[in-house]
């Protein structure tokens, strides 16, 4: 099909940005530039992000459209069943470090792309260029596209590699115009590529602003990522100085179209959070409370057949994997058991068999059909599927049997939906689905963050991941795009973004 171009669209992702701490930015002033935006557009201030609501599920979603059961990216940390080893995007440094960086490294930037995110699926780029648009990134995850980049090792990087005397060698596929820090860049731009957290939104703005100078794309995708590590260090309250430098990048950019009116003549845009975060008090060491039972894989296993359980941190959720240990596989319902014990943990979701047995998965893949989701919480049980009986507020069809209590849900006029847990069915069922999910998704009570594999959480500061509404509710921001307001719709999510983009161009 071939696209229509009625003006260029750039997709502006802020990670971590809470649409309180948004409001609060703009009313001290603070967000010019995001104050004139929304006067301007449609302000959606409960866009539902995934589950877990961490940045490479969310990023995923956003480039595709399809939940973690359709992408496959299920967490910053997750064990890879055929390869018998851990995935590690890059929870922190230390946990980078327990891993290999450079095997860390390869995982976030070469096999999330080209070999974890699912082959079957287009991303934005892939179905933009395939209909002749010119697509262009800054740093962003998920970056797949049709154009092949040489790699050209930059800065900070290729000081590492230098002194390790590893190699760093892999092209990769991406959109027209790619640009990722120290890694890619499809040309000579005048901006200091950085991968240092915290230092990259400059040098993102730097490029959108070049890109919009030279008018050379259609679509872009914008990632502004410094809120989230603003955020993780000093709490989400604090973020009113992190917004504010965003709204100095957009400003940069929408300088660098003429002013406002004239970005916006020749410009629709899309402002969007990946998550939220709310705050940690307590780190939670599961992989130490679940080792004093069972024989717990670790990162440098030196008898890994022997392992009982593989457990994957990711912020505030996390996978728990049932291993087949031979002689010693531990009990499905002894694991559930304990993790419904521990303090700190809210939701633990597994699948069960129509006939209600726990379904044990030796290698990547969906249930079979006729498959439960079932989620616990204090003592209450509640088991469902896609069915007819209930609807969610997106139009979702569900059997649902139990205690409704397990997700704070209600049903009214046959509409099942909870205040603490948004689009609770559909995310809980996706995330389980998702042919790398544990035996185990767990949820972490508010205020508690699950220790990584480098010892590391971010009690005292901010985190997200869980299914509780405070980690994955954002703003979404339409200008000149999508829906004339925001009240058309019950329930806005990460995957309804893939689709605007594609009627902005009339690809649907």
């Amino acid at each position: 099909m071939a696209a229509v171009v009625a003006r260029k669209l750039i997709l502006t992702y802020v990670d971590s940005l809470r649409t309180d701490m948004l409001w609060r930015t703009v009313e001290e002033g603070r967000a010019p530039t995001l104050s004139a935006l929304i006067e301007r557009g449609a302000l959606v201030e409960d866009c539902v992000s995934s589950f877990p609501s961490v940045t490479p599920v969310a990023c995923a979603e956003l480039a595709t459209g399809e939940g973690a059961d359709g992408h496959w990216i299920g967490g910053m940390d997750w064990y890879h069943r055929l390869e018998r080893r851990y995935v590690e995007y890059g929870s922190s440094l230390e946990a980078s470090r327990a891993f290999g960086i450079f095997r860390s490294l390869y995982d976030l930037v070469y096999n999330m792309n080209l070999a974890h995110l699912n082959p079957g699926v287009e991303t934005l780029f892939e179905r933009l260029d395939d209909a002749g648009l010119r697509t262009a990134c800054t740093p962003f995850l998920i970056y797949r596209g049709r154009h092949r980049h040489q790699v050209s090792l930059e800065g900070l990087l290729r000081r590492a590699v230098d002194a390790t005397r590893l190699k760093f060698r892999h092209h990769t596929w991406g959109p027209r115009e790619l640009f990722y820090g120290d890694l890619y860049s499809s040309r000579e731009l005048p901006c200091k590529a950085t991968s240092i957290p915290g230092a990259r939104d400059e040098y993102s703005a730097c490029c959108a602003a070049e890109l919009v100078k030279a008018g050379e794309f259609d679509f872009l995708l914008l990632s502004l990522p410094d809120n989230d590590n603003y955020s993780h260090r000093l709490g989400p309250e604090a973020t009113v100085e992190s917004i504010a430098k965003v709204d100095e990048c957009l400003a940069r950019v929408v300088e660098a179209g003429g002013g406002l009116d004239r970005f916006l003549a020749e410009h629709a845009l899309i402002v969007v959070a990946d998550h939220a975060q709310t705050e940690v008090r307590r780190g939670l060491p599961l992989t130490e409370l679940l080792g004093r039972e069972w024989s717990v894989l670790r990162p440098s296993e030196s008898d890994p057949e022997r392992a009982q359980l593989a457990v994957s941190p990711t912020a505030r959720a996390a996978h728990v994997y049932l291993l087949p240990a031979p002689g010693r596989r531990a009990a499905p319902d002894a694991v559930g058991e304990a993790l419904n014990a521990i303090e700190g943990v809210d939701l633990v979701c597994r699948i069960e068999t129509a006939e209600g047995e726990p379904v044990l998965r030796d290698e990547p893949g969906a249930p079979a059909p006729g498959a439960w989701a079932v989620v616990e919480r204090r003592g209450a049980v509640l088991r469902f599927r896609p069915g007819a009986e209930a609807s969610d507020l997106r139009g979702a069809r569900w059997a649902v049997e139990g205690d409704l209590a397990a997700l704070e849900a209600t049903v009214d006029d046959a509409t099942l939906s909870s205040e603490t847990y948004p689009d609770p069915l559909a995310r809980v069922w996706s995330a389980l689905n998702s042919p790398h999910a544990g035996d185990f998704v767990l949820s972490l009570a508010p205020g508690y963050e699950a220790v990584d594999w480098g010892g590391v959480s971010h009690a005292g500061g901010g985190s997200h991941g869980a299914l509780h509404a405070g980690d994955s509710l954002g703003p979404l921001l339409f200008v000149g795009c999508g829906p004339d307001d925001a009240i058309g719709r019950p329930q806005w999510a990460l995957r309804d973004i893939a689709p605007v983009v594609y009627d902005h161009f009339g690809l649907r």
